[in-house]
């Protein structure tokens, strides 16, 4: 929400010019008050887990925040009963006249095939056409930050040695002017990762259209974005729960893969104690998203 203060007092400029929500009394009398329309395009398999951990970072606003859950039609998700999603998720087709200020599209586990080789690629690229006019910001998660990444910049993904599992150490891009989605996250901070492939750092700092806002030496580039935050890269999970990297460290296990526990996440030998240090970055980080939507998004789109 906005700070409302006389925009002759100086810490209206100085707060403006870091792109911090200062209002001035004027406007703040004849402002329009709306909720924010959020998008969400579940690709995961666990939807119901993961429509919960997205929901939980957005209700930490102020703001009214209205979610439409979104599903593919040219690929329908066997985990997930029909009835389930014809009462709570839409097709990208019903939704397709309407504006949002934001939209989350997931991760899928579809990263050992080529991009045009899933079901719903076909889907999915009219999609993310869609919302460069229909979404003031989109943020691509994980193997969703690949797919965008190789189809709006032409950047490709590589297969990993072995899965990048567990915990990792980030550090943000300190620059002269503070970035609106990195406002107040520590200079390191802490993201899950779990995946097979990656983009390499190299590859995004070529192209003078994106600016990675943060990185990680084992991880590398961890979140990107485009000049006007009108695409939003995260190749990591900030919205993982307390207990989901243990669940996929023991569903591996159990199915006979070739997994190691996740790096920095357990604090104990009996992988029993869990370290969860991302959660308050996590809060931060989309917090910030938010703000920048609710700043950004006319009152009529």
């Amino acid at each position: 929400m906005p700070i409302v203060i006389d925009r002759n007092i100086p810490a209206y400029s100085i707060l403006k010019d870091e792109r911090i929500f200062v209002m001035d009394k004027e406007r703040a009398t004849s402002q329009d008050i709306r909720p924010i329309e959020i998008a969400i395009l579940n690709l995961m398999p666990t939807k119901k887990e993961t429509e919960t951990q997205f929901m939980r970072l957005l209700s930490n606003s102020p703001l009214q925040v209205n979610i439409t859950l979104i599903h593919t039609e040219s690929y329908r998700s066997r985990n997930t009963e029909a009835e389930y999603l014809s009462r709570f998720y839409k097709p990208f087709e019903s939704v397709k006249t309407r504006h949002f200020d934001g939209m989350i599209v997931t991760g899928a586990p579809v990263e050992d095939m080529d991009f045009c080789d899933v079901a719903y690629w076909k889907e999915l690229t009219a999609l993310f056409d869609w919302t460069r006019s229909n979404v003031t910001s989109t943020i691509f998660i994980c193997w969703g930050a690949m797919a965008a990444l190789y189809y709006f910049y032409g950047i490709a993904k590589h297969p990993l040695p072995r899965k990048l599992f567990g915990v990792f150490a980030h550090r943000k891009t300190v620059c002269d002017t503070p970035d609106p989605l990195m406002r107040g996250i520590s200079d390191e901070f802490h993201m899950c990762h779990s995946r097979h492939s990656t983009v390499r750092e190299a590859d995004i700092r070529k192209d003078p259209r994106l600016k990675i806002l943060a990185s990680s030496h084992r991880a590398g580039a961890a979140i990107v974005s485009n000049g006007d935050h009108s695409q939003v890269f995260v190749l990591g999970h900030m919205e993982y729960d307390r207990d989901t990297l243990k669940k996929e460290y023991e569903r591996d296990l159990a199915k006979g893969l070739p997994i190691e526990k996740p790096f920095c996440y357990f604090s104990d030998k009996d992988c029993t104690a869990i370290n969860m240090n991302w959660s308050s970055t996590a809060n931060l980080f989309y917090n910030n998203w938010l703000n920048f939507v609710y700043q950004t998004t006319p009152y009529e789109f």
